[in-house]
């Protein structure tokens, strides 16, 4: 039974993560100068796109009289598509994701480039919200901090998998993994959400030894659970066959990728986090 002294215990627990990983989102969003979320298409909103010509089906009252005056054309304002849409995000929480050869984590990575997204698609009026059912797409402060939350804990198996319930049909979505488990769970749950018009992206997240493998003479490797075990006396001669099923891998990612009408993208934790959060915010624009 829990008692109000284990849950006080367990809740600031919990939240002794929250604040650093909110703070670290912030300041990643902060480094993207990005301007006001548009879909880059004539539609329902406020903001000035272009100018085109008035065509016959025009109504009179949607020429611009004041720039049609400056030619022999009639013109009419075209506005951005404002439309909110939902965006909804599954990062990987197994145990894999908290190896690190370096400072950070994939863990680390991950959540943070998730939660700084989610920063700036709120910004732009977009809601945001995480697969299956336990939080919903919305807007506002309190989403966030509700995401990071729950982005905060970690799963005991080694590998996590994307729950496809709550996918809003068209909507968005972003799956951040190290996609070294099981592939079947992804597999399903990306087709199933294509299956209901859900565009959207995969980014693979890998630490710089997964992607070399520096390993040479007696090695132990072992799964961050301990639940898999390999000992071997020369290490360097499971470098190729390493490298040869990882690069498979990312072929199998990019070809579902391609076939569900995703993209892909794979980032190391060496490499500056700004270059993934740019790649993410323009790939989930271009699902716009």
């Amino acid at each position: 039974m829990t008692t109000p002294l284990t849950l006080r215990s367990q809740a600031e627990s919990l939240a002794a993560h929250l604040p650093p990983l909110l703070a670290e989102a912030e300041h990643l969003a902060a480094t993207v100068l990005l301007g006001d979320h548009g879909r880059r298409r004539a539609g329902v909103g406020d903001t000035f796109w272009q100018y085109r010509p008035a065509q016959s089906h025009d109504a009179a009252r949607s020429i611009d009289w004041r720039r049609s005056a400056r030619s022999d054309a009639r013109f009419v304002q075209d506005k951005e598509w404002q439309i909110a849409q939902s965006i909804i995000l599954w990062v990987d929480q197994g145990a894999s994701m908290g190896f690190a050869s370096g400072d950070v984590t994939k863990a680390d990575r991950a959540r943070t480039l998730a939660m700084a997204l989610a920063i700036l698609l709120n910004r732009g009026g977009e809601r945001v919200g995480l697969t299956g059912l336990r939080l919903p797409p919305r807007r506002g402060t309190a989403q966030l901090q509700q995401m990071a939350q729950i982005l905060s804990e970690d799963e005991p198996r080694d590998h996590g998998s994307p729950d496809a319930e709550g996918m809003l049909p068209h909507s968005r979505a972003l799956f951040v993994s190290d996609f070294l488990g099981n592939i079947d769970g992804v597999t399903a749950a990306l087709t199933r959400a294509a299956d209901r018009g859900v565009r959207g992206a995969l980014l693979q997240v890998l630490d710089p030894q997964e992607e070399a493998f520096p390993f040479d003479g007696r090695t132990i490797f072992q799964s961050m659970t301990g639940a898999v075990r390999h000992e071997t006396l020369r290490a360097r001669d499971l470098k190729s066959r390493y490298l040869d099923r990882l690069a498979a891998r990312k072929d199998q990612l990019q070809q579902l990728a391609r076939t569900t009408g995703w993209q892909f993208h794979s980032h190391h934790t060496g490499q500056p986090a700004t270059q993934a959060l740019l790649w993410l915010y323009g790939a989930l624009e271009r699902q716009g």
